[in-house]
Formats: structure tokens, C-alpha cells, sequence
């Protein structure tokens, strides 16, 4: 992956999108086999729409489509080797601290995303791509969709799910056996209220023996703590946050609204409101449903919706990027009624949700900033875990 983006143009990512899939080697399935250790992971190519993100794409893949790129622009960047970058696993005194976002669409962590998805087996399933077992039970990790249900501890879905995200990251440094810190977080008006009984719920087990895929991980849980979803997501650059801001984390389930004001968050003023991405999503199947008398798959719908267009008829598409420019004025319109001025704040965007408003916003791209890493509230959990941590000698 290269650490300098070259930026490319809209037309010109459909482009690249078409020409990974149809030449590149290494493209299996969406994921690519020189990340592969172990763990698939997705191509970067395939989920970069603003510019080319892969060096092997760009030094042997590229020439083949000599056009889709100025010689020139493409001259300016040296290459880089391509290879998966060792990630630095946050550790206080021996302990491992993992940060993981419990979304309702997917979970994160500071170095994989996976969809949140559990399905539950008395006997070993057939198909087991992604199989946890666990308290002699069976369970598919990222098969079907979880409901959304603003109370996350009603069973035990999100503890397994939680599990295979400690193993996806241990996996990454081959470690199967650690101590675990898990720094996890609530939407912003949710804290206050969840926030204990969250943290039981992922202490419930003081140690967890259990395989996924394939591999046998020993963890032992030494303490937990949950912060507030979007606030964490820009904890590491708060210092560009002088003046009046507006914090916007447009999730699955949830938007997260909250000010930032020179610097410091503003805990009088801090909104959830039930209208993430899958709001988005359901009105795009009804209007599809209500105007062509048809059920798209939500493959084709997520593709869009990231990528802003994929191989469907015009009509279709017109459809579902219509609803989705109606679903970003909404986002748009209820930041208003929280006093949203662009003239006197600037708007900072995290989540999922910021590729919508890329695709399908009308906006003042100086005032506002989308940051387009779906990780950075994971990596902001183990930042404020790691400064308490630091700042209470080891006291959660």
C-alpha cells in the first residue's frame, strides 16, 4: 500500500476499478493475495475511489492502460515496495490494548473491518470460511445482517463478535495467546447511560479459549472501558480543532452529532440521531421497489453508495442515486436544526457514511472535511485508553 496517494478523478477510479478485477494477478475475490497472511484482506485498490493507493497496481498493473493515467502525474512518484506494513499494536506493561468500534453495519478495529454478521450452529456448519468455535458452540462470523438494536448486550452476538475482532488483529502480529485491554465506545448521548453495563457485558468472561479460522487463540480480558463514537475518531489530530466545530460520525445505525470548540468537546451539545446509512439503504430498496417493480441486491446498492455507479441499467441508477443525494440533504437538513452554519463553523465528517456525502453531497470543500478512515475510531479507543492508562498507573 503507498503511503502517497496519487490522486485520481472520478471516471478515472471506474476505470481502475474495471482494470484490477479483469488483469490484476493478485485480485482474488475482491481481496488481495500479497496482503494475504493468513487473514484476507481487501484489495486497496478496490476500496481507494479518489486515487491509486497500490504500488503494485501502479508500477505493473497500470501499464497495461497506458491512457488511464498521465505519464507525467505518474512519473512524479517513486515507487514504493508493496507490502503489507507491520502495524504497531498499542501495549501497556506487557498487556495488549485493542480498540474496537461495535458498528451496526461492520466492526473495526485499528487494522481490519469485517461485517456485523453472527450466525449460531449446534454442529460444525459446512461451509466455514470464517468460523469462531467457542464454548462448544459454532458460529459464521459476517453471515446475514444484525438487526439494529440500540441496546448491544441483549445476547451474546456482539462478545463473539468481539472475539473474532481480538483474533483479527493478534492474528496480524501471529500472536494466539495475550492479555487484552478492550477499548470500546457507545454513540455520544448513549455513554452516560451504557456505558457500565457495556462494560460488564465484555468483562463477563475473564478468559476466553476459542478457534477462528482454523487458529487456536488463549486470551485473557484484563479490563475494559467504552468512550464516546465519533469524539474518539479525531482524538489524535484535536489540536487542528481551534474555533467552532461541528463533529458529524454517520454510522449504520446512528449520526452522531457533537461541537467542538477550541479544541474541547462540548458535552452540552452533543445529539444521536436514528438516521444512519442503512436508513439510506432501506429507502433505496422501496423506491426501487415502488418505481421498477424490482428488488436490487444490496451488493449493487452498497457498490454505489461507495463508489458512486456500478454495471446496472441507467434508469436503476438514476433511482438509487437520486434517493441517495435526498438521504444526504437529510443529513444536511437535520445538521441544520442542530445550528449548523458553514459561514461560522467548520464540519468534520467520520464514519461509513462520509463516501455519501463525496458521491452525493453539495458542499463548500473548504469548510468541510471528510476523513475516509472507517478505522479512526477504533485507533481513537486505544488512544484514550492508552492516556488513562498512562495517566492512572494501569487503573481502568
Amino acid at each position: 500500500m503507498r503511503n502517497n496517494v496519487l490522486k485520481t478523478t472520478s471516471a478515472q477510479a471506474k476505470r481502475i476499478h474495471r482494470l484490477v478485477r479483469k488483469t490484476c494477478c493478485n485480485c482474488y475475490h475482491g481481496d488481495c493475495l500479497l496482503l494475504d497472511d493468513g487473514e484476507s484482506h481487501q484489495c486497496v485498490q478496490l476500496i481507494s475511489i479518489h486515487g491509486i493507493a497500490c504500488t503494485y497496481f501502479l508500477n505493473v498493473v497500470l501499464p497495461a492502460e497506458k491512457n488511464c493515467i498521465a505519464k507525467s502525474v505518474i512519473a512524479k512518484i517513486q515507487p514504493l515496495p508493496c507490502s503489507r506494513k507491520e502495524p504497531n499494536m498499542k501495549n501497556y506493561q506487557n498487556t495488549l490494548i485493542i480498540g474496537i468500534d461495535h458498528g451496526y453495519g461492520n466492526i473495526k478495529t485499528a487494522n481490519c473491518c469485517f461485517k456485523t454478521g453472527v450466525t449460531a450452529y449446534e454442529k460444525e456448519p459446512i461451509f466455514k470460511e470464517n468460523l469462531l468455535i467457542w464454548n462448544d458452540k459454532y458460529y459464521l462470523i459476517g453471515e446475514e445482517h444484525k438487526e439494529f438494536s440500540a441496546d448491544k448486550m441483549l445476547d451474546l452476538d456482539y462478545y463473539v463478535l468481539t472475539l473474532a475482532a481480538i483474533a483479527r488483529e493478534l492474528n496480524i502480529s501471529k500472536t494466539y495467546s495475550a492479555d487484552v485491554f478492550i477499548a470500546a465506545g457507545l454513540p455520544l448521548t448513549w455513554v452516560s447511560e451504557q456505558k457500565e453495563e457495556f462494560k460488564k457485558y465484555l468483562l463477563q468472561y475473564e478468559t476466553a479459549d476459542f478457534s477462528f479460522k482454523g487458529k487456536e487463540y488463549h486470551i485473557r480480558i484484563v479490563g475494559a472501558d467504552v468512550y464516546p463514537q465519533g469524539f474518539a475518531a479525531i482524538i489524535n489530530n484535536l489540536s487542528e480543532f481551534g474555533g467552532v466545530n461541528m463533529l458529524c460520525d454517520i454510522g449504520n445505525g446512528t449520526m452522531n452529532v457533537m461541537y467542538v470548540n477550541d479544541k474541547k468537546p462540548d458535552s452540552k451539545r452533543c445529539f444521536t440521531e436514528k438516521f444512519g446509512t442503512n436508513q439510506c439503504l432501506l429507502a433505496i430498496r422501496e423506491n426501487v421497489m415502488r418505481i421498477h417493480h424490482a428488488a436490487v441486491d444490496d451488493s449493487v446498492i452498497t457498490r454505489i453508495l461507495r463508489f458512486g455507479t456500478a454495471d446496472i441499467d441507467e434508469s436503476y441508477l438514476k433511482t438509487i442515486t437520486d434517493t441517495a443525494v435526498e438521504y444526504v440533504a437529510g443529513i444536511f437538513r437535520r445538521l441544520r436544526e442542530h445550528e449548523y452554519d458553514p459561514k461560522l463553523m467548520r464540519l468534520y465528517i467520520v464514519g461509513g457514511g462520509g463516501c455519501l456525502i463525496k458521491n452525493f453531497g453539495s458542499y463548500d470543500e473548504s469548510r468541510v472535511t471528510i476523513n475516509d478512515d472507517i478505522c479512526a475510531t477504533a485507533k481513537g479507543y486505544e488512544r484514550m485508553l492508552e492516556m488513562k492508562l498512562i495517566r492512572s498507573g494501569g487503573s481502568v
